[in-house]
């Protein structure tokens, strides 16, 4: 195999094998501990501007197909990890990572020690990095890795909005539907049918994973998909019953407009987010957020209900999160990370908004708080 490299900006260059694209990509070298799911978190919007390392061993061994994607391309900058199969043992399967990354331009390294690369990360804090099959002189990698450009600071929501406005109405697989249905904490109360109304939905994308549209369609909610650079007469003019506000990737911010948006619309209208509309809605009441040492990205994330003391295991990809002390008196933190204690949730006091940290879609991922569209739909009641 011919060679590539990955180096950080603090000087470590990891030697390893080329797989998928050509080429030489800059970002931000983070890591995701989930051991299944490799394609949903390949098309995951919320990687844009990253280089992903995978802590699982063996990614690649079930193949790829075209039903288990959350977008319509793939994301992130540079895909690192242990070991990529070679061959897809699975029925479904229609091709393998190597040849989706090769079509889909991301450039792969394997064969590098992750385990090593994952505890830096986890001492030091996640860095800018370089990622290349071309260029292999660790002087120069490491001098392009320190003059990339940071994520902090950007606008990433700009680069992976739709262009227009749209009707979703695909909804998720009766398989996934039951183990949702059945899964833990207040799954029973969700009913994806016989609704008296059908609440129409207005879920504003900032990079927004296509299993969540599947809930809310599967819900039984009348769903209209519009770019989260929406303006507030944009939004009203659809006339929702609720605003629902997506994932997306980056540092919160720098979204000007949509944090006018997203104020503009609390009070107005129920609105639920979660991810990069959880941090929104923070910050639209006037919060701060700040930047994690190494973000939490995963499918293992313990967090506790406040309001129930039930433990859920959740579905993670985030960098930033809510600074606690730097809530308004109108937000009650609901959720709380079991790991290191951030703020996981929060609700408005007098206005019908609330939020979750981690993704209660899964895609992919535990079922334990697909229960989450419930309450948003008690909210529009």
């Amino acid at each position: 195999m011919a060679k590539a490299a990955l180096a950080l900006e603090d000087g470590t260059v990891y030697y390893g094998d080329h797989f998928g694209a050509t080429g030489t990509v800059s970002g931000e070298v983070c890591f995701n501990t989930s051991l299944v799911g490799y394609q949903e978190i390949l098309t995951d919007p919320s990687y844009r501007g990253q280089i992903l390392a995978m802590t699982a061993p063996e990614i690649g061994n079930y193949g790829v197909n075209p039903n288990d994607v959350e977008s319509g391309r793939l994301q992130l900058s540079g895909f690192v990890v242990r070991h990529a199969s070679r061959i897809a043992s699975n029925f479904t399967a229609t091709g393998t990572i190597g040849d989706y990354l090769a079509d889909a331009g991301v450039v792969g390294i394997q064969g590098i020690d992750t385990r090593s690369l994952v505890r830096r990360l986890r001492m030091r804090g996640v860095m800018t990095g370089v990622l290349s099959s071309e260029v292999l002189e660790s002087e120069k990698l490491i001098q392009k890795a320190q003059n990339a450009l940071s994520l902090a600071g950007r606008d990433l929501v700009r680069e992976v909005v739709p262009s227009g406005i749209s009707q979703w109405n695909e909804k998720i697989d009766p398989i996934d539907l039951v183990a949702g249905v059945t899964g833990g904490g207040e799954a029973q109360e969700q009913n994806y049918a016989g609704r008296e109304k059908q609440n129409h939905v207005v879920a504003l994308d900032y990079g927004m994973k296509w299993n969540i549209a599947r809930h809310l369609a599967s819900a039984g909610y009348r769903v209209t998909v519009m770019p989260g650079t929406s303006t507030i007469a944009e939004v009203l003019a659809q006339k929702p019953d609720g605003v629902f506000l997506s994932n997306g990737p980056g540092d919160p911010e720098p979204l000007a407009y949509a944090i006018k948006t997203v104020a503009s619309l609390v009070g107005k209208v129920p609105v639920y987010g979660i991810c990069l509309g959880h941090q929104l809605l923070a910050l639209a009441c006037g919060a701060k957020t700040f930047k994690l040492k190494f973000g939490h990205r995963g499918a293992n994330q313990p967090v506790m209900d406040l309001d129930t003391g039930k433990i859920e295991i959740t579905s993670q990809n985030h960098g930033f999160a809510v600074d606690e002390s730097s809530l308004p008196p109108e937000l009650v933190v609901t959720h709380r990370n079991l790991n290191d204690d951030t703020i996981e949730g929060l609700r408005h006091r007098f206005a019908a908004a609330a939020s979750v940290q981690y993704h209660p879609e899964a895609a992919s991922g535990p079922h334990d708080a697909t229960h989450l569209f419930a309450r948003f739909g008690k909210m529009m009641a």
